[in-house]
């Protein structure tokens, strides 16, 4: 019963700094996630293009990205950069988040474009439509639809992948966390309190993305 009383009340004692902490961390996932898109939109473009060389440069960079962690994207695009002109840990962490998640989000868009049935571009062609606006009008719409669940997916993995901008001495939720812990000799209170955070942007996230799920199958009947 101690333990639960002293739980609450280091939650309650912590939650201005925590709750600023959660907000950042909520922005740097919503930045690094929209930016993601686009990257992740040109890439699976590239990678379906009838250009070869395209095709490679799609290839590598999604190779480049799903092989290695991202903790080292992270370490390099900061130090790397900033060895060139000063870089905010915000944008560091949100370009490095970005560029991570693109690889992913190209692959579940190439494969949303490619389930779309050939029969629907050549229907547009018929009609007089060139390929780049048939894509824009029909494929992409329709493709977007099936690609929401695992958008959806990533946007939660890229919230929690957001943890590893305390390595680079960004104030965003897990820093701010393990940092008073340190200070209050009681990591483990506060490793907890981070994770129950956690779990409410989780629970919020997943509401909401089902709610645009429900909304975008009844915008399809």
């Amino acid at each position: 019963m101690n333990e639960i009383a002293h739980f609450f009340e280091a939650f309650g004692s912590s939650s201005n700094l925590l709750v600023k902490a959660m907000l950042l961390t909520l922005e740097l996932t919503v930045v690094s996630i929209l930016i993601g898109i686009v990257i992740g939109l040109f890439f699976a473009l590239l990678k379906l293009s009838r250009f070869r060389v395209l095709t490679l440069i799609a290839d590598v960079y999604i190779y480049l990205i799903r092989g290695t962690p991202l903790i080292v994207q992270i370490f390099i695009l900061y130090f790397g950069l900033s060895g060139l002109f000063l870089i905010p840990d915000f944008w560091a962490a949100s370009l490095a988040l970005a560029f991570h998640n693109g690889a992913y989000i190209a692959e579940t868009f190439r494969g949303s474009i490619q389930s779309i049935d050939k029969g629907q571009m050549e229907g547009a062609r018929s009609l007089g439509m060139k390929p780049s606006l048939a894509m824009r009008r029909i494929i992409l719409p329709q493709a977007l639809r099936r690609a929401l669940p695992p958008l959806g997916n990533q946007f939660i993995i890229g919230l929690k992948d957001s943890s590893l901008a305390a390595f680079i001495s960004m104030n965003e939720l897990f820093n701010v966390a393990t940092t008073l812990g340190s200070n209050n000799f009681d990591e483990m209170t506060y490793l907890l309190i981070a994770a129950l955070y956690y779990l409410i942007l989780v629970g919020i996230l997943t509401l909401l993305i089902r709610m645009f799920e429900r909304r975008m199958a009844v915008s399809e009947r």
